[in-house]
């Protein structure tokens, strides 16, 4: 077979029915919520409104969390009042705790909740039962949660052999029902030759949200995917996993490189964004149809006319963390640019060398390559400003050396690049090569620095170096301690 369909293995990677989180909240369909919003349960603060919400089948509370963020933006938080242990809330995206603006109760009566804006344009309006909650701009709705009934909680429970038996339960229990269990994948799951145990237990999350009067949407990349969402009803959900798939094939909703949780819809009036902040695998659904609407008028002929509007559905599920949502309410495309930079930062300017042409392959052989690359640009007249090194230039695929034999002199090669203006750019790749020799793992290792796995030992994976480990970037002391290593008396 060709080249081209050889592309990627795709049994490497997973389907989205080979996700048991996937699959577990799949078999929750569009319908009436099981959840209740307890009224009575409503508090006031100057940075939220809060209030409990109740699964009517399994009896279980969630606490509710609505606030108004400065500058056209509402958050909504969803977590258990009193979890088994602490559940993950993502650290380090936002840039600060945002700044919060009161919402006032406008209404309180018969199963109804509407809390308005100091920005008199903004309405939210929470419905008891089922649990719902519509965002109102000038009157008409833009956005709604849980309207499809999709709002999935998984809450966290003892392990089942923690569990006490009930006096009337039968000793074991059935086979096909201990076959469903791990179809569910709810304490392991198997993936090829890999068990996946989840210590503790299934943690799944997940929301829908209808956006009135839109039919094109974008954003959550990476994909290699067309710019404009595309309706995953016939198959695959797009998946926020980050994947280092090396021959893309087009028109896939299969994760790439980055994962960036935030949707735009976009229509010639009003554009509208979700940003789900949860760092764990998730996969998004989105459905997009024309909803039938009757015209406002005088006589009931003209009554019985409609037009249809554009709705698009679209329904996150992540695998572990609570449920954190910001709508950002624009209105213009360039105001919900500026919402996620207020919320996770700006882009740092690029320094001013980094605009021109960069040559870059895998792989530079040695110090001759580069001088010959280089001369090249020059015989040929071509400009370029930067020249990369891949793995190869390292003793060993370890990082921050060199392969004393390809290039025995790193500081005069960069010398004579610069004498140009030209400037060199080495890979550093964030797997460790395990060899005690190696001062970088060493090091590391003596610290404590790399991620654990399960039973607290360090996890080993195979990359470019063979068995390697992962530095655990989530941890700013590592993060300092790993930038020290760029600075030039450490690392010529």
């Amino acid at each position: 077979s060709s080249v081209k369909d050889e592309a990627v293995d795709k049994s490497t990677f997973k389907k989205c029915n080979q996700i048991a989180f996937y699959r577990r909240q799949k078999l929750l369909h569009p319908g009436k919520s099981l959840y209740r919003a307890l009224l009575d349960s409503v508090t006031l603060s100057d940075d939220n409104v809060k209030f409990q919400i109740i699964h009517e089948e399994n009896k279980v509370l969630l606490q509710v969390e609505i606030s108004e963020i400065e500058g056209n933006i509402f958050r909504l938080k969803i977590d258990e009042p009193s979890p088994l242990r602490a559940r993950y809330k993502v650290p380090d995206v936002l840039t600060k705790e945002p700044t919060t603006q009161r919402l006032f109760i406008s209404q309180k009566e018969a199963g109804i909740l509407v809390l308005s804006s100091v920005h008199e344009d903004y309405r939210l309006q929470v419905t008891a039962n089922p649990f719902q909650i519509e965002l109102q701009s000038k009157g008409e709705t833009v956005l709604s949660m849980n309207s499809n009934g999709l709002l999935y909680f998984e809450h966290l429970q003892a392990p089942p052999s923690d569990r006490k038996p009930k006096a009337d339960t039968k000793e074991a229990a059935s086979d096909s029902s201990k076959e469903k269990q791990e179809d569910l994948g709810l304490w392991q799951e198997k993936f090829g030759s890999f068990l996946d145990i989840k210590a503790h237990g299934p943690s799944s999350v997940g929301m829908d949200f209808s956006l009135h009067g839109f039919d094109h949407v974008y954003g959550i990349p990476q994909h290699t995917e067309t710019l404009l969402l595309k309706n995953t009803s016939d198959g695959d959900a797009y998946r926020l996993y980050n994947l280092d798939i090396f021959g893309h094939k087009i028109h896939d909703k299969i994760g790439i490189y980055g994962s960036v949780p935030l949707l735009l819809a976009h229509r010639p009036n009003r554009t509208s964004g979700i940003f789900w902040l949860n760092s764990s695998e998730t996969l998004v659904d989105i459905t997009t149809k024309a909803v039938a609407e009757h015209m406002p008028s005088g006589s009931a002929a003209e009554a019985a006319k409609q037009r249809a509007v554009p709705l698009t559905d679209v329904r996150w599920m992540s695998e572990s963390g609570i449920i954190d949502v910001f709508r950002l309410m624009g209105p213009t495309a360039c105001d919900i640019f500026k919402q996620f930079a207020q919320l996770t930062g700006t882009q740092a300017l690029p320094p001013l060398f980094s605009l021109g042409y960069h040559q870059c392959r895998w792989n530079y052989e040695d110090e001759q390559d580069v001088k010959a690359v280089d001369a090249g640009f020059d015989e040929h007249d071509i400009p370029y400003d930067v020249i990369w090194l891949d793995i190869e230039h390292t003793d060993g695929k370890r990082y921050f050396t060199w392969d004393k034999k390809k290039f025995q002199n790193p500081r005069k090669m960069q010398e004579h690049l610069s004498k140009k203006k030209r400037k060199l750019v080495v890979i550093v790749d964030p797997h460790i090569k395990v060899d005690p020799m190696y001062t970088l793992y060493s090091q590391a290792k003596d610290k404590g620095y790399f991620v654990k796995d399960r039973n607290g030992q360090d996890f080993e994976g195979i990359c470019w170096p063979g068995s390697s480990c992962y530095l655990d970037f989530t941890n700013p002391k590592v993060r300092k301690w790993y930038a020290d290593q760029f600075a030039f008396k450490t690392y010529k």
